[in-house]
């Protein structure tokens, strides 16, 4: 079939038109996902959102640079009537806490367990993950506030707690952070051979425990929680992720040691007590009133674990978080979901009328 030079013609034209759209169109929506995924924010649940109030901060980037191999860490350090008070008995903890799934999916249900919770028990509520989000109204400058979570809801629950005269413990992602880490990205760990961050399988930054910066911020956070009137502030992920994808070249053991000394130390008064999470029982707590916690340990491995620890006094100051009723764990501090309140003290009271 022939077609005439002017239909052959017309045609390449509209060819050429359609073809020039669609090259458009593909660069333009190119640009579209670049532009979006600034905004990306992955859930603890590994879900990913779009969250358009990053801050611009957030949206820049940085590239990573090395730690430095040497020098001194710049922080500030209390002295005289409010240094680390070593005088103060701790005494064993027994009680429940309270979970970032707690707050976002149950928090009426938390408030109907704390009906059963005597006053003086230990409660521990985690405040703020590892994604850096805070779950309460936090005044910091750094400080982003959670999406998932009604942190309006999470004040009235601390004021509750507060008001039910229970020993509050407050629980704090320490070196897991996304969101300091990718607004301070010389505070993190950065890859082996490239100037970026690493990050985590569940998409977080972790902050390197020999950064003045890293360790000013969780300062910051401690000093917060304390003027809040917490009696103590647990430091959860107080460790290295485990992994051989990420520049550092000290000792890692010493490095925490160091920074476990230095943050209980600026964060030192009367009363107050500065824990840790760790996963080597055998981890030397600081001079001062610091305690040690356990998680994901089975009841059947408590006695194993305890005798691997260095306490001088393990009843008081090595607390394992539970899962279950196991008695197991009475032996030292115990903190147990708080779903399971009304059981265990229903259990507490007919012992007791025996």
């Amino acid at each position: 079939m022939n077609i005439p030079y002017r239909t052959r013609i017309m045609l390449q034209r509209i060819g050429l038109v359609v073809l020039t759209i669609a090259v458009f169109a593909a660069l333009a929506w190119f640009c579209w996902v670049v532009w979006l995924e600034r905004y990306v924010v992955y859930g603890r649940d590994g879900k990913a959102t779009l969250n358009f109030d990053l801050p611009e901060q957030a949206q820049t980037g940085e590239v990573a640079r090395p730690p430095a191999a040497e020098g001194g860490i710049s922080i500030y350090y209390n002295e005289g009537a409010d240094a680390v008070d070593n005088s103060g008995a701790l005494t064993q903890l027994s009680g429940y806490y309270i979970t970032y799934d707690d707050l976002s999916k149950n928090l009426a249900g938390v408030t109907q367990e704390l009906d059963y919770v005597p006053a003086g028990t230990a409660v521990m509520i985690e405040l703020k993950g590892g994604y850096g989000s805070f779950y309460y109204s936090s005044v910091l400058s750094d400080s982003i506030s959670s999406a998932s979570v009604n942190v309006t809801a999470v004040d009235e629950l601390i004021k509750d707690l507060k008001s039910r005269g229970y020993y509050l413990i407050a629980r704090v992602s320490a070196f897991r952070d996304y969101n300091y880490g990718v607004n301070h990205v010389s505070s993190g760990l950065p890859l082996l051979n490239k100037p970026y961050l690493w990050m985590d399988d569940g998409g977080c930054y972790w902050l390197n425990p020999t950064d003045s910066g890293a360790l000013g911020w969780i300062t910051q956070v401690i000093m917060e929680l304390r003027e809040m009137g917490f009696h103590e502030v647990m430091l959860g992920d107080f460790r290295f992720p485990n992994s051989s994808e990420y520049r550092f070249n000290d000792d890692k053991e010493a490095a925490l040691q160091t920074a476990a000394q230095t943050l209980l130390t600026s964060c030192a008064s009367d009363g107050f007590t500065l824990s840790f999470c760790v996963t080597a029982p055998s981890f030397s707590l600081p001079e001062g009133r610091s305690r040690l916690y356990l998680e994901n340990v089975e009841a059947k491995d408590v006695e194993a674990k305890a005798a691997q620890c260095t306490l001088d006094t393990p009843d008081t100051r090595l607390v394992f978080l539970g899962t279950t009723n196991d008695t197991r764990f009475d032996a030292y501090g115990v903190l147990r979901p708080i779903a399971l309140a009304e059981v265990l003290e229903a259990q507490k009271a007919d012992m007791a009328s025996d």
